[in-house]
Protein backbone atom coordinates (compact mmCIF):
# COMPACT_ATOMS: atom_id res chain seq x y z
CA UNK A 1 0.00 0.00 0.00
CA UNK A 2 1.29 3.37 -0.86
CA UNK A 3 2.02 6.38 1.72
CA UNK A 4 -1.39 8.03 2.10
CA UNK A 5 0.10 11.57 2.16
CA UNK A 6 0.21 11.02 -1.52
CA UNK A 7 -3.64 11.20 -1.51
CA UNK A 8 -3.83 14.05 0.36
CA UNK A 9 -5.26 16.11 -2.91
CA UNK A 10 -7.41 13.83 -3.24
CA UNK A 11 -10.45 14.86 -1.19
CA UNK A 12 -13.59 13.29 0.00
CA UNK A 13 -15.99 14.54 -2.03
CA UNK A 14 -13.85 13.22 -5.19
CA UNK A 15 -13.62 9.66 -4.13
CA UNK A 16 -16.47 8.43 -6.51
CA UNK A 17 -14.32 9.86 -9.62
CA UNK A 18 -11.41 6.82 -8.57
CA UNK A 19 -14.02 4.35 -8.81
CA UNK A 20 -15.54 5.50 -12.02
CA UNK A 21 -11.87 5.34 -13.59
CA UNK A 22 -11.79 1.87 -12.40
CA UNK A 23 -14.61 0.89 -13.98
CA UNK A 24 -13.55 2.20 -17.36
CA UNK A 25 -10.32 0.50 -17.21
CA UNK A 26 -12.32 -2.56 -16.39
CA UNK A 27 -13.91 -1.91 -19.44
CA UNK A 28 -10.90 -1.44 -21.55
CA UNK A 29 -9.36 -4.69 -20.28
CA UNK A 30 -12.88 -6.60 -21.55
CA UNK A 31 -11.92 -4.84 -24.82
CA UNK A 32 -8.02 -5.91 -24.33
CA UNK A 33 -9.54 -9.45 -23.65
CA UNK A 34 -11.47 -9.54 -26.96
CA UNK A 35 -8.71 -8.20 -28.76
CA UNK A 36 -6.30 -10.60 -27.60
CA UNK A 37 -8.51 -13.86 -28.26
CA UNK A 38 -9.19 -11.97 -32.03
CA UNK A 39 -5.46 -11.40 -33.18
CA UNK A 40 -4.39 -15.39 -31.72
CA UNK A 41 -6.95 -16.97 -33.47
CA UNK A 42 -5.85 -19.96 -36.04
CA UNK A 43 -4.79 -19.06 -38.46
CA UNK A 44 -4.67 -15.30 -37.53
CA UNK A 45 -7.01 -12.40 -38.73
CA UNK A 46 -6.11 -12.45 -42.23
CA UNK A 47 -6.88 -14.79 -45.21
CA UNK A 48 -4.05 -14.54 -47.64
CA UNK A 49 -3.99 -16.49 -51.11
CA UNK A 50 -0.69 -16.71 -53.60
CA UNK A 51 -1.40 -15.04 -56.89
CA UNK A 52 0.85 -14.91 -59.71
CA UNK A 53 0.95 -12.12 -62.33
CA UNK A 54 3.34 -12.59 -65.06
CA UNK A 55 6.83 -12.70 -63.55
CA UNK A 56 5.79 -11.76 -60.12
CA UNK A 57 3.64 -13.42 -57.26
CA UNK A 58 1.49 -11.16 -54.74
CA UNK A 59 -0.40 -12.06 -51.20
CA UNK A 60 -3.72 -10.97 -51.61
CA UNK A 61 -6.09 -10.94 -48.90
CA UNK A 62 -8.64 -13.23 -49.48
CA UNK A 63 -10.41 -12.52 -46.10
CA UNK A 64 -11.04 -10.67 -43.03
CA UNK A 65 -12.07 -12.44 -39.45
CA UNK A 66 -15.18 -10.53 -38.56
CA UNK A 67 -14.14 -8.28 -34.89
CA UNK A 68 -16.72 -9.60 -32.31
CA UNK A 69 -19.78 -7.05 -31.95
CA UNK A 70 -19.04 -6.17 -28.52
CA UNK A 71 -16.06 -4.72 -29.23
CA UNK A 72 -17.44 -1.20 -30.63
CA UNK A 73 -19.50 -1.29 -27.99
CA UNK A 74 -17.33 -1.91 -25.27
CA UNK A 75 -15.17 1.30 -26.76
CA UNK A 76 -17.78 3.84 -26.83
CA UNK A 77 -18.74 2.39 -22.93
CA UNK A 78 -15.02 3.38 -21.98
CA UNK A 79 -14.53 6.68 -23.49
CA UNK A 80 -18.05 7.44 -22.02
CA UNK A 81 -17.44 6.89 -18.84
CA UNK A 82 -13.88 8.35 -19.25
CA UNK A 83 -15.74 12.01 -20.30
CA UNK A 84 -18.49 11.05 -17.48
CA UNK A 85 -15.24 10.78 -14.89
CA UNK A 86 -14.34 14.92 -16.09
CA UNK A 87 -17.92 15.97 -15.82
CA UNK A 88 -18.65 14.66 -12.99
CA UNK A 89 -15.74 16.13 -11.34
CA UNK A 90 -16.24 19.49 -12.95
CA UNK A 91 -19.77 19.46 -11.06
CA UNK A 92 -18.77 18.38 -7.77
CA UNK A 93 -16.37 21.37 -7.80
CA UNK A 94 -18.67 23.37 -9.25
CA UNK A 95 -21.02 23.11 -6.36
CA UNK A 96 -18.57 22.74 -3.76
CA UNK A 97 -16.86 26.83 -4.90
CA UNK A 98 -20.63 27.36 -5.03
CA UNK A 99 -21.43 26.55 -1.39
CA UNK A 100 -24.00 24.23 -2.15
CA UNK A 101 -26.27 23.02 -4.91
CA UNK A 102 -26.24 25.30 -7.91
CA UNK A 103 -29.40 26.48 -9.38
CA UNK A 104 -31.15 24.81 -12.15
CA UNK A 105 -29.75 27.46 -14.38
CA UNK A 106 -26.26 27.16 -13.23
CA UNK A 107 -26.23 23.69 -13.18
CA UNK A 108 -27.19 23.21 -16.79
CA UNK A 109 -24.14 25.79 -18.00
CA UNK A 110 -21.42 22.78 -16.39
CA UNK A 111 -20.01 21.57 -19.10
CA UNK A 112 -16.63 20.54 -19.98
CA UNK A 113 -15.80 22.44 -23.11
CA UNK A 114 -13.25 21.63 -25.57
CA UNK A 115 -11.74 24.60 -27.16
CA UNK A 116 -9.09 24.21 -29.55
CA UNK A 117 -8.51 27.96 -30.06
CA UNK A 118 -8.42 30.88 -27.17
CA UNK A 119 -11.56 32.60 -29.11
CA UNK A 120 -13.32 29.35 -29.09
CA UNK A 121 -12.70 29.31 -25.13
CA UNK A 122 -13.59 32.95 -24.46
CA UNK A 123 -16.81 31.98 -26.33
CA UNK A 124 -17.31 29.59 -23.58
CA UNK A 125 -16.82 31.36 -20.64
CA UNK A 126 -18.37 34.52 -21.94
CA UNK A 127 -21.62 32.17 -22.25
CA UNK A 128 -21.42 31.00 -18.58
CA UNK A 129 -21.81 34.90 -17.48
CA UNK A 130 -24.99 35.15 -20.26
CA UNK A 131 -26.26 32.32 -19.63
CA UNK A 132 -25.83 32.20 -15.81
CA UNK A 133 -23.51 29.50 -15.45
CA UNK A 134 -21.56 29.03 -12.04
CA UNK A 135 -19.76 31.85 -11.15
CA UNK A 136 -16.18 29.89 -10.62
CA UNK A 137 -16.72 29.01 -14.49
CA UNK A 138 -16.28 32.63 -15.66
CA UNK A 139 -13.80 35.25 -16.36
CA UNK A 140 -11.46 34.97 -13.70
CA UNK A 141 -13.25 32.46 -11.53
CA UNK A 142 -11.02 29.46 -9.77
CA UNK A 143 -12.71 26.64 -11.94
CA UNK A 144 -12.60 28.35 -15.45
CA UNK A 145 -8.66 28.35 -14.72
CA UNK A 146 -8.49 25.00 -14.17
CA UNK A 147 -10.54 24.34 -16.96
CA UNK A 148 -8.69 26.33 -19.22
CA UNK A 149 -5.44 24.87 -18.42
CA UNK A 150 -6.94 21.48 -19.63
CA UNK A 151 -8.13 22.86 -23.50
CA UNK A 152 -6.63 21.30 -26.51
CA UNK A 153 -5.72 25.06 -27.52
CA UNK A 154 -2.19 25.24 -25.35
CA UNK A 155 -0.74 22.37 -28.16
CA UNK A 156 -0.09 24.81 -30.99
CA UNK A 157 0.74 22.39 -32.96
CA UNK A 158 -2.20 20.09 -34.32
CA UNK A 159 -4.99 20.91 -31.15
CA UNK A 160 -6.80 18.27 -32.41
CA UNK A 161 -4.85 15.84 -31.42
CA UNK A 162 -4.82 16.69 -27.67
CA UNK A 163 -7.22 13.63 -25.78
CA UNK A 164 -9.64 15.78 -24.71
CA UNK A 165 -10.56 16.96 -28.29
CA UNK A 166 -10.46 13.19 -29.72
CA UNK A 167 -12.33 12.37 -26.26
CA UNK A 168 -14.86 15.02 -27.06
CA UNK A 169 -14.78 13.80 -30.67
CA UNK A 170 -15.26 10.36 -30.10
CA UNK A 171 -17.85 10.51 -27.13
CA UNK A 172 -20.04 13.09 -29.77
CA UNK A 173 -19.95 10.49 -32.70
CA UNK A 174 -20.70 7.70 -30.41
CA UNK A 175 -23.42 9.58 -28.75
CA UNK A 176 -25.22 11.52 -31.88
CA UNK A 177 -24.66 8.73 -34.57
CA UNK A 178 -22.98 4.94 -34.29
CA UNK A 179 -20.75 3.56 -31.81
CA UNK A 180 -16.79 3.31 -32.49
CA UNK A 181 -15.72 2.48 -35.74
CA UNK A 182 -13.28 -0.69 -36.01
CA UNK A 183 -11.56 -2.03 -38.79
CA UNK A 184 -8.27 -4.39 -39.15
CA UNK A 185 -5.26 -2.85 -40.08
CA UNK A 186 -1.68 -3.82 -40.68
CA UNK A 187 0.68 -2.07 -38.70
CA UNK A 188 3.75 -3.45 -40.06
CA UNK A 189 5.21 -6.07 -41.49
CA UNK A 190 8.86 -7.25 -42.55
CA UNK A 191 10.50 -10.23 -44.65
CA UNK A 192 11.81 -12.71 -42.26
CA UNK A 193 15.33 -12.51 -43.90
CA UNK A 194 15.54 -9.54 -43.37
CA UNK A 195 14.23 -9.18 -39.37
CA UNK A 196 15.14 -6.30 -37.80
CA UNK A 197 16.99 -6.27 -34.15
CA UNK A 198 13.47 -4.84 -32.26
CA UNK A 199 10.26 -3.92 -32.71
CA UNK A 200 11.27 -0.60 -32.76
CA UNK A 201 13.10 -0.88 -35.94
CA UNK A 202 10.01 -2.36 -37.78
CA UNK A 203 8.85 -0.27 -40.25
CA UNK A 204 5.37 1.15 -39.58
CA UNK A 205 2.33 0.73 -42.40
CA UNK A 206 0.06 3.62 -43.36
CA UNK A 207 -3.12 4.21 -40.94
CA UNK A 208 -5.77 2.72 -43.02
CA UNK A 209 -8.10 -0.46 -42.86
CA UNK A 210 -7.36 -3.58 -44.57
CA UNK A 211 -9.65 -4.26 -47.26
CA UNK A 212 -10.15 -7.50 -49.49
CA UNK A 213 -8.12 -7.45 -52.55
CA UNK A 214 -5.35 -5.93 -51.04
CA UNK A 215 -2.17 -6.58 -52.12
CA UNK A 216 0.33 -7.21 -48.85
CA UNK A 217 3.57 -8.53 -50.53
CA UNK A 218 5.35 -9.22 -53.74
CA UNK A 219 8.87 -11.45 -55.03
CA UNK A 220 9.38 -12.83 -57.97
CA UNK A 221 7.99 -16.09 -58.99
CA UNK A 222 9.61 -19.11 -57.72
CA UNK A 223 11.77 -17.07 -55.01
CA UNK A 224 9.99 -18.16 -51.68
CA UNK A 225 9.63 -15.13 -49.16
CA UNK A 226 8.37 -15.33 -45.53
CA UNK A 227 6.93 -12.20 -44.06
CA UNK A 228 5.70 -11.83 -40.54
CA UNK A 229 2.79 -9.77 -40.72
CA UNK A 230 1.79 -7.44 -37.02
CA UNK A 231 -1.91 -7.44 -37.68
CA UNK A 232 -4.14 -4.81 -35.63
CA UNK A 233 -7.16 -3.18 -34.44
CA UNK A 234 -7.73 0.29 -35.38
CA UNK A 235 -10.51 2.40 -34.47
CA UNK A 236 -11.78 5.90 -36.48
CA UNK A 237 -11.17 9.34 -35.55
CA UNK A 238 -14.56 10.84 -36.48
CA UNK A 239 -14.10 13.09 -39.45
CA UNK A 240 -10.88 11.92 -40.18
CA UNK A 241 -9.21 9.56 -41.85
CA UNK A 242 -6.63 8.34 -39.49
CA UNK A 243 -6.89 4.73 -37.84
CA UNK A 244 -4.91 4.92 -35.06
CA UNK A 245 -4.11 1.47 -32.87
CA UNK A 246 -7.35 1.38 -30.55
CA UNK A 247 -5.93 0.15 -27.39
CA UNK A 248 -2.79 2.87 -27.98
CA UNK A 249 -5.81 4.86 -28.11
CA UNK A 250 -8.18 4.31 -25.43
CA UNK A 251 -4.77 3.93 -22.92
CA UNK A 252 -3.58 7.18 -24.05
CA UNK A 253 -6.71 9.11 -23.09
CA UNK A 254 -7.33 7.08 -20.13
CA UNK A 255 -4.02 8.26 -18.93
CA UNK A 256 -4.71 11.38 -19.83
CA UNK A 257 -7.56 11.64 -17.43
CA UNK A 258 -6.44 9.65 -14.51
CA UNK A 259 -2.80 11.50 -14.27
CA UNK A 260 -3.16 15.03 -15.78
CA UNK A 261 -7.45 16.12 -16.03
CA UNK A 262 -8.53 14.74 -12.80
CA UNK A 263 -5.74 16.27 -10.65
CA UNK A 264 -5.80 19.07 -12.29
CA UNK A 265 -9.74 19.63 -11.67
CA UNK A 266 -9.64 19.08 -8.05
CA UNK A 267 -6.62 20.86 -7.56
CA UNK A 268 -6.02 23.30 -9.85
CA UNK A 269 -2.17 21.60 -10.16
CA UNK A 270 -0.61 18.25 -11.43
CA UNK A 271 -1.25 15.86 -8.82
CA UNK A 272 2.10 16.08 -6.62
CA UNK A 273 2.94 11.74 -5.38
CA UNK A 274 1.89 8.86 -6.71
CA UNK A 275 -1.36 8.81 -9.90
CA UNK A 276 -4.23 7.71 -8.67
CA UNK A 277 -4.59 4.14 -9.20
CA UNK A 278 -5.97 2.58 -12.28
CA UNK A 279 -8.06 -0.07 -10.84
CA UNK A 280 -8.91 -0.92 -6.94
CA UNK A 281 -12.26 -3.74 -6.61
CA UNK A 282 -15.46 -2.01 -7.56
CA UNK A 283 -17.05 -5.08 -7.11
CA UNK A 284 -18.28 -4.71 -3.38
CA UNK A 285 -18.38 -2.09 -1.08
CA UNK A 286 -15.24 -0.73 1.39
CA UNK A 287 -15.25 0.10 4.60
CA UNK A 288 -12.33 2.17 4.14
CA UNK A 289 -12.65 3.58 0.42
CA UNK A 290 -9.49 5.53 0.74
CA UNK A 291 -7.92 2.53 1.77
CA UNK A 292 -8.92 0.12 -0.90
CA UNK A 293 -7.94 3.03 -3.62
CA UNK A 294 -4.43 3.17 -2.45
CA UNK A 295 -4.20 -0.58 -2.47
CA UNK A 296 -5.23 -0.34 -5.76
CA UNK A 297 -3.44 -1.18 -9.21
CA UNK A 298 -1.23 1.36 -11.07
CA UNK A 299 -0.63 -0.57 -14.27
CA UNK A 300 -3.63 0.42 -16.64
CA UNK A 301 -5.37 -2.09 -18.22
CA UNK A 302 -4.19 -0.32 -22.05
CA UNK A 303 -0.47 -1.25 -20.17
CA UNK A 304 -1.17 -4.72 -19.26
CA UNK A 305 -2.93 -5.63 -22.61
CA UNK A 306 0.67 -4.24 -24.45
CA UNK A 307 2.58 -6.73 -22.09
CA UNK A 308 0.51 -9.81 -22.42
CA UNK A 309 1.21 -8.98 -26.27
CA UNK A 310 4.82 -8.70 -25.91
CA UNK A 311 5.03 -12.10 -23.64
CA UNK A 312 2.88 -14.20 -26.19
CA UNK A 313 5.03 -13.20 -28.79
CA UNK A 314 8.30 -14.06 -26.92
CA UNK A 315 6.22 -17.48 -26.02
CA UNK A 316 5.96 -18.24 -29.41
CA UNK A 317 9.31 -18.28 -30.25
CA UNK A 318 10.90 -19.82 -27.00
CA UNK A 319 10.25 -23.49 -27.91
CA UNK A 320 12.60 -23.37 -31.10
CA UNK A 321 15.08 -21.45 -29.01
CA UNK A 322 15.36 -23.50 -26.12
CA UNK A 323 15.74 -26.23 -27.98
CA UNK A 324 18.45 -25.57 -30.36
CA UNK A 325 20.10 -23.99 -27.37
CA UNK A 326 19.89 -27.61 -25.87
CA UNK A 327 20.93 -29.15 -28.38
CA UNK A 328 24.03 -26.63 -28.82
CA UNK A 329 24.57 -26.94 -24.59
CA UNK A 330 23.98 -31.14 -24.69
CA UNK A 331 24.47 -32.02 -27.89
CA UNK A 332 23.21 -35.90 -28.73
CA UNK A 333 22.16 -36.04 -25.04
CA UNK A 334 19.63 -33.20 -25.99
CA UNK A 335 16.12 -34.27 -24.57
CA UNK A 336 14.52 -30.28 -24.21
CA UNK A 337 11.15 -30.80 -26.37
CA UNK A 338 9.34 -28.06 -27.68
CA UNK A 339 6.02 -29.09 -26.29
CA UNK A 340 7.90 -28.84 -22.84
CA UNK A 341 8.97 -24.92 -23.77
CA UNK A 342 5.42 -24.28 -24.52
CA UNK A 343 4.00 -25.59 -21.15
CA UNK A 344 6.70 -23.77 -19.19
CA UNK A 345 6.40 -20.58 -20.69
CA UNK A 346 2.53 -20.93 -20.79
CA UNK A 347 2.47 -20.97 -16.89
CA UNK A 348 4.88 -18.02 -16.39
CA UNK A 349 3.16 -14.76 -15.83
CA UNK A 350 3.52 -11.86 -18.69
CA UNK A 351 5.50 -9.99 -16.40
CA UNK A 352 7.95 -12.46 -15.75
CA UNK A 353 8.58 -13.58 -19.37
CA UNK A 354 9.45 -10.03 -19.63
CA UNK A 355 11.50 -9.49 -17.36
CA UNK A 356 13.23 -12.44 -17.74
CA UNK A 357 13.88 -11.15 -21.51
CA UNK A 358 14.85 -8.07 -21.02
CA UNK A 359 18.14 -8.15 -21.10
CA UNK A 360 18.13 -10.66 -24.33
CA UNK A 361 18.28 -7.63 -27.13
CA UNK A 362 20.45 -5.57 -25.88
CA UNK A 363 23.72 -4.54 -27.49
CA UNK A 364 25.70 -4.37 -30.67
CA UNK A 365 25.57 -7.97 -32.34
CA UNK A 366 29.33 -7.54 -33.02
CA UNK A 367 29.83 -6.83 -29.18
CA UNK A 368 31.59 -10.19 -27.61
CA UNK A 369 30.17 -8.93 -24.26
CA UNK A 370 26.22 -8.57 -25.42
CA UNK A 371 26.93 -11.92 -27.08
CA UNK A 372 28.27 -13.72 -24.19
CA UNK A 373 24.60 -11.85 -22.34
CA UNK A 374 22.44 -13.32 -24.86
CA UNK A 375 24.09 -16.83 -24.68
CA UNK A 376 23.53 -16.59 -20.57
CA UNK A 377 20.04 -15.64 -21.13
CA UNK A 378 19.00 -18.61 -22.90
CA UNK A 379 21.32 -20.96 -20.87
CA UNK A 380 18.97 -19.63 -17.86
CA UNK A 381 15.75 -19.81 -19.70
CA UNK A 382 16.86 -23.44 -21.08
CA UNK A 383 17.58 -24.42 -17.49
CA UNK A 384 14.30 -23.28 -16.05
CA UNK A 385 12.22 -25.00 -18.74
CA UNK A 386 14.24 -28.56 -18.48
CA UNK A 387 13.49 -27.90 -14.56
CA UNK A 388 10.25 -27.55 -14.44
CA UNK A 389 9.61 -30.98 -17.24
CA UNK A 390 10.74 -32.94 -14.76
CA UNK A 391 8.60 -31.68 -12.08
CA UNK A 392 5.81 -34.29 -10.91
CA UNK A 393 2.69 -33.35 -12.71
CA UNK A 394 1.23 -32.16 -8.85
CA UNK A 395 4.17 -29.82 -8.31
CA UNK A 396 3.63 -28.33 -11.85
Amino acid sequence: MRDPACYDWLLDRHLGVVATLAHADEIIGQIGDLLFAYGTQAGGPLRLREVADGRVGRSVVQGIAPLPRKVPLLVADALVTLRGALEHTLFTEAEFLNGGSLSKTAARNVAMPSAKTYSQFSTWTDKQRRDGGPSSLRVGGELNRRVEALQPLHRTVDPDDHPLARLTSYTNHFKHRTPAVTAVRLAAMYRDRDQPRSIRDVEHRPEVPIRIGDVIAESPIGQQEVFTLFPTVGVNLPGTDRWPVLMRELGGIADWVRRQAIPRLVTGFSAEGDPLPARYDISYPHDDERAAIMSGRMESAGELSVQRLQAEGIRQDMPALLCRTDRELRGSDADLRAEEVAVWAAQVPDKGILDRWSTFGRGDDSDPDAILLRWDVLCTLRDEAAEFATRPPSES
